[in-house]
């Protein structure tokens, strides 16, 4: 007879097998940050966050928060329904006419969430007899728009374009249409694609190319308009664009970037859109201010890129390994087993820098590592603090080693 576990007890169990165990000695995740700042500085500590990806240092900027007031007062705070019937405001279309126009592409439409625009984008615009070739590691969200799209799914070696044009050259023939998909800076690496050799497997193997930005703007090229600028490719050639206000625009909300008759067709299809509601009008108004501050205060993306060198460089000088990050906004630092990791950002937070780890979730088991994103803000003198308490961190605790066995012995069990 089949023994049936209640939804908590299932829970449960896959809870413990995703690592579970890893907390029972320190839980650094969904740490309140405000209240850990003061906490941490009413001690006298100063207190450095390296888990935001505040690129440019622009969420507490005063016009930011000016703007945002100044349009909950003049719109409300949300749209209120889906813009096809009812959420449409003023607002809409001239922020996306603006970031089209800066990225260099034709037309965009903005979505409640950047996860939301891969999701829906990807599984809508493929059917049964197209593919969709995917980068092995790409993000969850690309992952889901995947699983939801009727497409058959290949992956490739991350970043090996010789193993892509070589499932292109095999099996290209068997589709209608085919959609490969990389980003623009990796979120967990913080490394980047190979854009002129893509442009030219897609243009040859008569492909579609969709590039998720969402790391990238803002970070890549001398003023921040991503892997295009950044590679020296004329934006137009790719035919997706998709990005978040979340992480340089210092707000929330995803967008869709293409030609114009894509961007008609999916402002009355696609599903991400056509039924969930319309961006807050305060959110818009944050992401569009952030948008031209970018532009305005270009010297935000040299020192960026400045901070983002100097943390790989100085990592590297005092024998941490980084990966493959180029040194632009996302740096790993990469460790042998999740209980270091752990035992890592406890020490560091000890210390007044936040830093959560990396494990299980998001990357392979065996290569665990603390992400830190690297803002405009940061000081060199936070920079370098933080790798020397890496530096000299001290061994892991034979504690919390024996902890984690007897816990995931109890899993096993």
């Amino acid at each position: 007879m089949t023994k049936h576990r209640s939804l908590s007890d299932y829970a449960s169990r896959r809870f413990r097998f995703a690592g579970n165990a890893l907390l029972e000695f320190h839980d650094p995740f969904f740490a309140q940050i405000d209240r850990l700042k003061r906490d941490l500085e009413s001690r006298g500590t100063h207190f450095v966050s390296f888990a935001n990806y505040d690129y440019l240092g622009l969420a507490n900027h005063p016009r930011i928060v000016e703007e945002a007031k100044r349009e909950l007062d003049n719109l409300g705070v949300g749209a209120l329904a889906s813009r096809l019937v009812g959420g449409e405001r003023s607002t809409h279309k001239p922020f996306e006419a603006e970031i089209a126009s800066f990225l260099g592409m034709e037309s965009a439409l903005t979505l409640v969430s950047g996860y939301l625009a891969n999701v829906t984008t990807i599984a809508w615009l493929l059917g049964k007899r197209d593919a969709l070739f995917i980068d092995e590691l790409a993000h969850n969200s690309i992952v889901a728009g995947a699983e939801g799209s009727p497409a058959e799914v290949i992956k490739f070696r991350h970043n090996d374009f010789d193993h892509l044009e070589q499932l292109l050259r095999r099996r290209r023939d068997e589709f209608r249409h085919v959609l490969v998909v990389v980003e623009g800076i990796y979120s967990m690496d913080g490394d980047t694609a190979d854009l002129p050799r893509l442009i030219d497997i897609k243009d040859r193997h008569s492909a579609w190319l969709m590039v998720d930005e969402a790391h990238s703007l803002g970070v890549l090229g001398e003023t921040g308009r991503g892997l295009a600028e950044h590679q020296g490719v004329d934006p137009s050639r790719i035919d997706l664009i998709i990005g978040t206000m979340s992480k340089t625009l210092a707000s929330c909300g995803g967008y869709i970037c293409a030609k114009k008759p894509v961007i008609d067709w999916f402002r009355y299809t696609l599903p991400g859109f056509v039924y969930s509601v319309g961006l807050s009008p305060v959110i818009l108004a944050a992401a569009r201010t952030a948008l031209r501050l970018m532009q305005e205060e270009t010297w935000r993306i040299g020192r960026l890129a400045r901070n983002a060198e100097l943390f790989r460089d100085v990592a590297h000088a005092n024998g941490l390994g980084t990966g493959p990050a180029i040194g632009r906004g996302v740096v790993p630092i990469l460790f042998q087993d999740s209980v270091e990791t752990m035992w890592a950002s406890q020490h560091l937070l000890e210390k007044g820098f936040y830093v959560p780890p990396i494990v299980q979730i998001g990357v392979p088991k065996d290569q665990p590592r603390l992400r830190f994103f690297l803002s405009a803000n940061h000081t060199e003198e936070e920079i370098r603090g933080v790798i020397e308490v890496l530096r000299d961190l001290p061994p892991v605790a034979a504690e919390a080693h024996e902890l984690v066995k007897r816990a995931m012995a109890g899993v096993s069990a």
